[in-house]
């Protein structure tokens, strides 16, 4: 018996980079966390403690903020600046993984207009870039995290088996709230990210909003497929949503209904925990797969 080392990676983890464009007086402010990661020849690191192949992680750290003095742009391009130049760093380096969030912020309107230089942050929501160099090969995920929505009908769920475990009601009007996490795939490395990452997400909300559901699966489905239709930079889109449950609360011990289609105000109780969880991906068949893209990506079946 021989006892190998299997795949292995490092780098470093959440490089919190604010940076502020100064050179006018509106600012322009970025806030970013990046991890990279770096595949290679780490053998002799790994199984006799010799470093002459290890880049720092704090180097890494170190180039993070040094390109952010350069400008940053879109995510995607400058997770692309990062992967390159760290790939291309030594021969025994063969690729680089360069993952970014980018947490937007908002002027604050100051007598009904946007100030020069005071920010709020608003909502969850997250957009994302994860770039890989392998080899030759640039392969570019885009996509946004907890982008909360909700719809108060125009949602079903019925036909399901059921069983002596089964107690959900069956229902023709409900509501429908998820957080969609999201990342889709590009065909190629060259892309003007900013357009094709909004028309994306404009694509997404507006068919949450058209689709009449009768499960959540299937909104999942016809997102994916819309964008798919919508942007032929798109190979694949991968997407996880909770279903975030409302149930009808009881009023009845305090002598008041809460019926659909009797009261003009129903009262629901959000449930947080625990909670269905649908994943999936939609793709198109005559893309060839890109597996490498998608490593160290959690989250997605």
């Amino acid at each position: 018996m021989a006892i190998v080392l299997g795949p292995n990676q490092y780098g470093k983890a959440e490089v919190r980079v604010v940076a502020v464009d100064r050179s006018s007086p509106r600012h322009e402010l970025v806030d970013l966390d990046v991890s990279t990661s770096l595949r290679g020849d780490f053998a002799a690191a790994h199984t006799r403690g010799d470093n002459a192949h290890v880049l720092t992680t704090d180097a890494q750290k170190n180039t993070v903020f040094a390109f952010a003095r350069d400008g940053v742009g879109s995510p995607e391009a400058f997770g692309l600046r990062l992967a390159r130049h760290l790939a291309g760093s030594y021969d025994w380096i063969t690729g680089a993984r360069v993952a970014v969030e980018s947490y937007g912020w908002e002027r604050i309107p100051v007598g009904g207009r946007p100030h020069d230089h005071a920010f709020r942050r608003p909502g969850g929501e997250v957009r994302t870039a994860v770039v890989t160099v392998d080899g030759g090969e640039a392969h570019v995920l885009a996509g946004l995290a907890d982008l909360v929505v909700l719809k108060t009908t125009g949602s079903e769920f019925w036909g399901f088996p059921r069983d002596r475990y089964t107690t959900l009601a069956e229902t023709r009007d409900r509501v429908l709230a998820t957080a969609v996490t999201a990342r889709w795939r590009y065909t190629s490395a060259d892309q003007d990210w900013d357009p094709v990452f909004h028309t994306v997400r404009t694509t997404l909300l507006e068919t949450f909003a058209a689709t009449h559901s009768l499960a959540l699966q299937q909104t999942l489905y016809a997102m994916g497929e819309a964008v798919l239709e919508a942007v032929p930079e798109v190979a694949e889109v991968r997407m996880s949503m909770p279903n975030r449950h409302h149930f009808l609360q009881d009023l009845s011990a305090y002598g008041l209904s809460n019926t659909p289609g009797e009261d003009d105000v129903l009262v629901y109780h959000a449930d947080d925990r625990p909670y269905g969880l649908i994943e999936g991906t939609v793709l198109r068949d005559d893309v060839p797969p890109a597996e490498v893209a998608w490593l160290g990506t959690p989250g997605f079946c």
